[in-house]
């Protein structure tokens, strides 16, 4: 975060402020260090637990760089393919014409990143302003209950991924674009309505749709969505949550409101997912640039029945 001189009239005022300054930068230290899941706000695994700022992390995934350089489509077989002939256009018509890629984005730091308001320096809002970040604040329906039954309303602030609208607005021009988050839909859905004034999403999917496996819970099973994976790509920035199907992932770097200046989204994804877009089968190049299978075998998770 771009650093903002803070004036006050008593040396008191001063020194608080810079205290609960210094905390907050504490706590966004500790998300980039341990790299939190995509569901690693305080609303996502449990509700809107005061304070619960990190949910368990995961190993954190090599940052995409941000210089693209071209693939190779050639480069490693995928199994469940037959060669050129099961690499039949999505639409069926085999003339050169391709469907639209599929595109699976993840919400929570990989598209924005939220806090409980109470739980805000009351000058980060100010900064991110200062430093060109953009956020808004949001009432939502919680996880938690009131004591009468009836559901708890909770107050989150969410800052925007530098890019963000810009990001969406470009990528549905040449891929169909699907919400798929482990969020808790009375939290993502007022979120998602705000981000997509233009309904660029086709759908939206929340925790309801994913899964429970041996290693992992929330697990994004992009079979919900379709049987033909050969152009469905996921983006997501904890790994784990596309362990079926490891070939059609992208991890992406986790996002904070400490990070005003990212350039992940138009810089970096962007321009991989319009490569992606005139590959008939995306998973050869994604195993090439990511080799997921083998970094998910390095974290205790087996290979076999992962090829769709």
């Amino acid at each position: 975060m771009t650093q903002a001189e803070v004036y006050a009239p008593k040396s008191v005022q001063l020194w608080k402020t810079v205290m609960n300054w210094l905390s907050f930068m504490v706590q966004i230290l500790v998300q980039i260090v341990k790299s939190t899941s995509s569901v690693a706000q305080v609303f996502c695994y449990i509700g809107f637990s005061q304070g619960h700022l990190l949910s368990p992390p995961f190993p954190a995934f090599k940052p995409l760089p941000v210089v693209e350089i071209p693939f190779e489509s050639s480069a490693v077989d995928v199994a469940g393919s037959d060669g050129d002939e099961a690499d039949a256009d999505a639409d069926g018509s085999g003339g050169g014409h391709l469907a639209k890629l599929t595109v699976v984005l993840d919400l929570d730091e990989t598209l924005v990143c939220a806090y409980e308001t109470s739980s805000l320096p009351p000058t980060l809002c100010m900064q991110a302003t200062e430093a060109g970040l953009k956020w808004f604040e949001l009432e939502c329906i919680s996880s938690d209950k009131e004591c009468e039954g009836k559901a708890k309303i909770s107050y989150v602030t969410v800052f925007e991924r530098p890019g963000l609208h810009e990001f969406l607005k470009q990528l549905s021009e040449f891929a169909d674009l699907i919400l798929f988050t482990a969020g808790v839909e009375g939290y993502a859905r007022p979120l998602v309505d705000r981000i997509d004034v233009d309904n660029l999403f086709c759908q939206r999917l929340y925790r309801p749709l994913t899964i429970s496996t041996e290693y992992r819970d929330h697990v994004k099973d992009l079979s919900c969505i379709s049987q033909d994976l050969c152009r469905v790509v996921i983006v997501d920035n904890n790994p784990f949550s596309f362990l079926l199907q490891p070939l059609n992932g992208i991890p992406c770097v986790p996002f904070s409101a400490g990070q005003p200046h990212d350039n992940q989204l138009l810089e970096v994804l962007l321009p991989l997912l319009k490569h992606l877009s005139a590959q008939k089968d995306v998973r050869p190049i994604l195993y090439e640039k990511f080799h997921m299978p083998e970094w998910f075998q390095k974290h205790g998770i087996p290979s076999p029945g992962w090829a769709q």
